[in-house]
């Protein structure tokens, strides 16, 4: 039992070595699939070592939530991508509006005169 620990001690901080030596900031998809391979990972080896085979359970469950993570990061991508395109044109309808506002001023001060 203490040995599988140990193992799964060495498994996971050669996981956060390995992620933290990434050279560009992770995407929402790839950081998605880093916590959902570690979650999945962790789930199997739990429910395998209740039925004798954490190993078995770990292997099963790392793919399986590193896919599962990387759907859910790519969808909170879409939705970031489509955020940011609307806030790209609600800062044009802005300075779109800002500038009519100036031109109107500038009409009533001309006809004021």
């Amino acid at each position: 039992m203490k040995r599988k620990i140990h193992q799964w001690t060495l498994v996971l901080a050669f996981a956060a070595l390995f992620a933290s030596a990434c050279t560009t900031p992770l995407t929402t998809r790839e950081q998605g699939g880093l916590i959902g391979a570690g979650l999945g990972a962790g789930s199997g080896a739990i429910i395998g070592s209740t039925v004798g085979s954490a190993a078995a359970g770990a292997l099963i469950g790392g793919p399986v939530g590193l896919v599962a993570g990387a759907l859910i990061g790519d969808q909170l991508m879409g939705q970031e991508a489509r955020q940011n395109e609307q806030q790209r044109h609600i800062d044009r309808n802005e300075t779109e509006i800002e500038r009519l506002r100036r031109e109107n001023q500038r009409l009533r001060e001309e006809r004021a005169r």
